[in-house]
C-alpha cells in the first residue's frame, strides 16, 4: 500500500524562534530563525524558515504553498510532536480548536460516515471518551438524520463528551505518533 503524503498551502505559527531551535548543535553566528507551525488543512507539524527580517507571531497564518510567498523562505521540513518547543505545545490546543471551529462541516462529516475498521472495532471508537455504547448511539441518532452541528450531536446523543473536545484530543492523539490509525492528520 502507498501512502500518499498531502503538501499543505498556509500554516499557522505555533513558536518563532529568532535565534534558531535552542537544541541543535550548530554554532550560535550560523543558525537561523526558524517558526514551528501547523498546516491548516491536514495539521502537518512543520518547521519553516522566514524570509530575511521577517518577525512571525503566534497564531499568524502563512502561506506555504508553491509559488511566490510573502514572509517563507523555504520549508526547513516535518517535525514530530517531540521536537515542537513547550511554547508551540502550549499553543497546540487552541490552534487545533479555533481550526475545528473554523472548520465545522470536516468533522460533522466523519461522524456522519465514519465506517468500521475491521469486524470488531468501528472508526468512532478511535476517538477518545467513545466506547461501544457511545458509538452504537451516534451510529443510530444518524440513521434517523444526519448531525448538522457539533450542539445536535450534543443533544442527539446523551451523556457523550464535548465533540470539539474530543476531535481536538484526537488529532493531538495523532501528532503524537500514538495510533497507527489516522482519522485527521496527513502523513
Amino acid at each position: 500500500m502507498m501512502i500518499k503524503t498531502v503538501k499543505e498551502e498556509y500554516a499557522i505559527v505555533l513558536d518563532f524562534l529568532m535565534n534558531g531551535h535552542p537544541f541543535d548543535m550548530i554554532p550560535a553566528y550560523k543558525k537561523t530563525p526558524i517558526a514551528q507551525a501547523m498546516g491548516s488543512e491536514h495539521f502537518i507539524l512543520l518547521e519553516l524558515i522566514p524570509k530575511k527580517g521577517v518577525f512571525l507571531q503566534p497564531h499568524e497564518k502563512v502561506y506555504t504553498g508553491e509559488g511566490k510567498r510573502d514572509k517563507i523562505h523555504h520549508i526547513f521540513g516535518k517535525i514530530n510532536y517531540d521536537r515542537l518547543t513547550e511554547t508551540a505545545k502550549n499553543e497546540l490546543d487552541q490552534v487545533i480548536r479555533e481550526m475545528v471551529e473554523k472548520n465545522p462541516d470536516r468533522f460533522l462529516l466523519f461522524f456522519n460516515r465514519a465506517g468500521p475498521i475491521n469486524m470488531r472495532r468501528h472508526q468512532l471508537e478511535l476517538l477518545p471518551g467513545i466506547g461501544k455504547k457511545h458509538m452504537h448511539e451516534i451510529l443510530e441518532r444518524r440513521e434517523e438524520k444526519d448531525f448538522d452541528s457539533f450542539e445536535d450531536i450534543k443533544k442527539r446523543v446523551k451523556l457523550l463528551p464535548d465533540p470539539t473536545k474530543v476531535v481536538i484530543r484526537r488529532i493531538i492523539l495523532e501528532l503524537k505518533g500514538e495510533d497507527k490509525h489516522r482519522l485527521f492528520v496527513g502523513v
